[in-house]
């Protein structure tokens, strides 16, 4: 069975940091192209980052470039995404996924709040 698990969201001040985690289980994680991807309030689907099998291909769209960094670990199923000076817009909920618009393969999500 796959699976995916989020975790790490939680209620962060503005400027604060966080780091988010998924692990996979059940397929060849190793093997896919990995997207964080995001649900703010009143918006859709955002991708934000982005990493390739070996995890030296790495992108993160403007609104969170120098701010977010993608990695991963495949000899644990480990993507992570470290997230610091957090502002306002980038509550939502978070998720990882192995397909690039995050409308599917994805875990439950973890929720990010910034707020003072």
């Amino acid at each position: 069975e796959e699976r995916l698990v989020e975790s790490g969201g939680g209620l962060v001040q503005p400027g604060g940091s966080l780091i988010l985690s998924c692990r996979g289980t059940g397929f060849p994680f190793g093997n896919y192209w990995w997207y964080w991807v995001r649900q703010t309030p009143g918006k859709g689907l955002e991708r934000v980052s982005t990493i390739d099998p070996d995890g030296v291909y790495k992108v993160t769209v403007d609104s969170v470039e120098d701010r977010f960094d993608i990695s991963r670990d495949n000899s644990k199923n480990m993507i992570y995404l470290s997230m610091k000076n957090l502002t306002l817009e980038d509550t939502g909920v978070y998720y990882c996924s192995s397909d690039p618009t995050g409308a599917t393969r994805r875990g439950q999500g973890t929720q990010v709040t910034v707020s003072s």
